[in-house]
Order: structure tokens, then sequence, then C-alpha cells
């Protein structure tokens, strides 16, 4: 039943896959997305994260603070712009830019001193940096995140995705305490509407994982722990940063560096998996409005 449901995302009305990794919707798709993020920013709300929205550009030179270009080459997007000068735009401007595969044929760039947002958390870092945290501070944003990959599939990998994160900033204890409150009233909630997930230790997507120190500390002490679907789709995740950031970034709490975590929730993969266990149709979907015990 579970494959035949899948099958009819295919003409899914109000859907549309874009051929380069992205997708579009309207109509009931639009609604589950809206419904699902509202059940997200209901869980921040029970934490009483703070709400940021950020733009989408994060300056390199924040991200090289965090070995990004070494650790993860392969998903990075950068935006690019042609170089200013007026010969050059002309050059762009006075022939036919694109060839009958669509490339753009480009002469001259602008250098390159941004990146498209990778994950959601990283712009509070980076917004917080330098400072001193008197209390636990909790926070939450909903980003489109940008991330090139071998391949792509419709609601399970795209180049952008609508990710929603719950960040918690403090000493290690209270992180941990975040993480667990979080995982648990997630785990509550998908046993209570019946969708089945599996909490799988899992690893970040290394470039070269094996020569990659980060990668091996994660898989001897692992601090990321996914929500897995149907035994192949990560929904979303529970991550325990330790202080990594709060070093990279000087953010302190209790005069040491602080520590950090954050739950993160995919909301096209959270689409996928809802209409694949219950159907296309707003009718078999089970509430998401998930009311505190």
């Amino acid at each position: 039943m579970a494959a035949e449901r899948a099958a009819s995302l295919d003409a899914l009305p109000g859907y549309r896959w874009l051929n380069n990794g992205q997708s579009a919707f309207s109509g009931e798709p639009l609604d589950l997305y809206r419904r699902l993020d509202a059940l997200f920013t209901g869980w921040a709300a029970e934490e009483r994260a703070q709400e940021y929205v950020f733009p989408a550009l994060i300056p390199a030179r924040e991200l090289a603070k965090l070995d990004y270009f070494r650790s993860f080459p392969q998903l990075v997007t950068f935006p690019a712009v042609l170089d200013a000068d007026p010969r050059n735009l002309e050059g762009f401007g006075g022939r036919d830019p694109m060839d009958p595969a669509g490339e753009v044929h480009l002469t001259t760039m602008a250098p390159i001193r941004d990146v498209l947002t990778p994950v959601a958390c990283y712009h509070f870092y980076i917004q917080f940096q330098g400072e001193n945290l008197e209390r636990p501070r909790c926070v939450t944003t909903l980003a489109t995140c940008f991330r090139r990959e071998e391949y792509y599939a419709p609601l399970e990998r795209q180049w952008s995705f609508s990710m929603r994160e719950i960040v918690c900033l403090g000493t290690a204890d209270e992180v941990k305490a975040f993480l667990a409150r979080c995982q648990e009233r997630v785990d509550r909630f998908l046993k209570r509407i019946g969708l089945p997930i599996e909490w799988t230790a899992a690893t970040d997507p290394f470039f070269n994982p094996s020569r990659n120190p980060k990668y091996l500390m994660q898989k001897l002490d692992p601090v990321k722990t996914e929500m897995v679907f149907e035994r192949r789709l990560a929904i979303g995740s529970v991550n325990f940063h330790r202080n990594y950031f709060g070093e990279a970034f000087g953010i302190t709490a209790a005069g040491e560096a602080a520590f950090s975590g954050c739950v993160a929730f995919g909301l096209e993969r959270w689409m996928k998996a809802v209409m694949t266990q219950f159907g296309t149709r707003p009718q078999g979907w089970p509430s998401l409005v998930d009311r505190p015990e």
C-alpha cells in the first residue's frame, strides 16, 4: 500500500517537480507544508524559542571558521555575478549567452564572498558571536537551504529545500536537557499519529570522510541522531554540537565556550513521509496539532 501511495505522488495536484532538483507546490501540498511548520513552531514555542528570519546568503569568511569548504566542498552552492566592468558586461550581453543544452557561457566573474545557506542554524552562531550568555538561549528559524547532491528525487533529495531548526545554546547540561526533551516530544507525537520512524545514529556528509578527523570523531562518539522513515529517508535529526560553534565564534556560557545543539526538520521530507504513509489527500492525514500533555 505504501508503495502505491508513493507512486501516486508523481501525479499529485498542486505539485511540480523541477528538473534542477527543486519542488514547487500550491493547494493541498502547500497546506500540508504549512501545517507541518506550524507543528514545528509549536514545539519551538514550548521551548520559548525566539524566532528569527535570516537572508539567504552567508559570508564565506564566516563559514571558513568552521572549515566548511574543506569538509563539504561537494555540497556548496555559490551565488555568482558578472564582473561589473562595462566591457565585461558588453562582452556577455553582446553574444548569445546560452547554448542549446541550457548552459550559460560566462565572461569574467566578480569575486565570490558569499555562500547560499547550507544549514539553517549556522546563522545563529554568526549572529551571536562574541556574546556571553547569562542563561540558556533557545531560538528557531525556517530557512531555504542549498546543497548540491549527486542526484535529486522529489521531496526527498533536493538542491534547495526548507529546514526548520530549533537551537539551544548554553552549558553542556542545559543543551543535553533541551535535546532530550525535544527527542521525547517528537517521538511521542510520531507514535501518536502512527508515523513509523527509527532513531538512528548518523554522521555528517563529509567529503573524503576516511581522511577527515571530524568524521572519525563522530563515528567514535556519535552526536547526530536521525529520524529515519522506511529505513532510508532521514526526515529530521537531533544534533549535539558540543562546544564546537561556541569556540569557533567566541560564544561563552558560564565562563567557558558555549555548547549548542539543534533539532532539525526537513519540511519536504516530512511531506513525503506523511503522504506516503497516509495518502496524498487531506482526508487521510492525521491531526498535525500537538497539544502539550
